[in-house]
């Protein structure tokens, strides 16, 4: 990459790194304190009847921890787990053999699991109510369905869509947890976890610096603290202060509210370009030169939480709080929209 990305989707470089940084359980797992209390009283009353927990659904946006909790189900369980996504299950045969080599008890993780195959979908009704899925052999008139029991396992569903899942298959879930951004005190201790494993020298200020740009993100947390590691250890003494982290963040265009380069074109595109607008996206993406996808998908749901933004059926408008951010005195009929805030 030549510059910092902050989508909360997983790049490349998150993986391994991801791996070596999830929580092992819920007594490691930090934020989202009212999810892990309620899943904890699912999975201990599972444990105590000695049946596999109910089905579990995790919506929220991207970079929250949703396979972390996936994968604590299963430890906490005992469990073996199995994963796959939505994308990946295009045939029902695909799914067919996955759930036909499970065992009892096992947890199947489906990530993005709205983009599953209507086909895989509706096998998936089967099998998450009766434990049985009907495999059709031959084709044409002489197509035969075999039903096959398969062991009691439990679904763990992660969607960032939650409305795009349709209803049977939301209605088949017996727990539901939806995961909300994390607040910057949340993020200092997912920053200090990090850099305790990462062999980081964080300090309390270097670590309140970086959370207060990570857009209540875990992910992006721990991506801001490895990089600000780099520089530390080439262009500092290590350390990670807070006039470290600062000269860091500087260097990778990551601002004091957490908004990179492609952020500030936006705004400063429909600022300056488009006197705050309304305009609509593919226009403004023309003009930052990106796909329109990149500016609603990956600038937009920040720029809107952080009230800089405002989406109108006529277009894309700056609030006044974007005016301010960049430095420009706002006419006096834009909208004023939210508190330039993190969260």
């Amino acid at each position: 990459m030549t510059e910092l990305s902050l989508t909360p989707a997983p790049e490349p470089e998150d993986i391994e790194a991801d791996a070596s940084l999830r929580p092992r359980n819920l007594t490691e797992f930090i934020g989202q304190p009212r999810v892990r209390e309620q899943l904890e009283l699912v999975l201990e009353g599972a444990r105590r009847r000695g049946q596999p927990p109910d089905h579990i659904l995790l919506s929220g946006p991207p970079g929250l921890g949703k396979t972390s909790l996936a994968l604590i189900v299963a430890a906490e369980m005992g469990a073996a787990i199995r994963l796959t996504s939505g994308p990946a299950l295009e045939r029902a045969g695909d799914l067919a053999a996955m759930l036909s080599n499970l065992e009892p008890g096992d947890v199947l993780f489906i990530d993005e699991i709205h983009r599953t195959a209507r086909p895989a979908e509706e096998m998936l009704y089967l099998a998450m109510e009766d434990f049985r899925v009907d495999v059709v052999v031959g084709k044409g008139p002489g197509a035969t369905s075999i039903p096959l029991d398969i062991a009691p396992f439990t679904l763990v569903g992660a969607t960032t869509r939650s409305g795009a899942l349709t209803g049977p298959l939301r209605d088949r879930f017996g727990f539901t947890a939806h995961m909300e951004f994390y607040e910057p005190a949340e993020l200092e201790l997912v920053l200090r976890r990090a850099a305790v494993i990462l062999d980081v020298d964080l300090r309390p200020d270097g670590a309140e610096e970086i959370a207060l740009r990570s857009r209540g993100t875990p992910r992006i947390a721990n991506r801001l603290l490895r990089r600000v590691r780099d520089f530390a250890e080439v262009r500092a003494d290590g350390a990670v202060t807070r006039a470290v982290a600062r000269d860091a963040l500087a260097v990778y265009d990551v601002d004091e509210l957490g908004l990179d380069r492609l952020d500030r074109a936006v705004l400063g595109a429909l600022v300056k370009s488009f006197g705050g607008g309304p305009v609509g996206v593919s226009t403004l993406a023309v003009a930052v030169g990106e796909e329109p996808g990149t500016v609603e998908e990956v600038c937009e749901p920040y720029l809107v939480r952080a009230g800089m933004l405002a989406r109108t059926p006529r277009g894309r408008v700056a609030t006044a709080a974007a005016w301010s951010h960049l430095g420009i005195a706002a006419p006096p009929d834009v909208t004023p929209g939210g508190p330039p805030a993190l969260f």
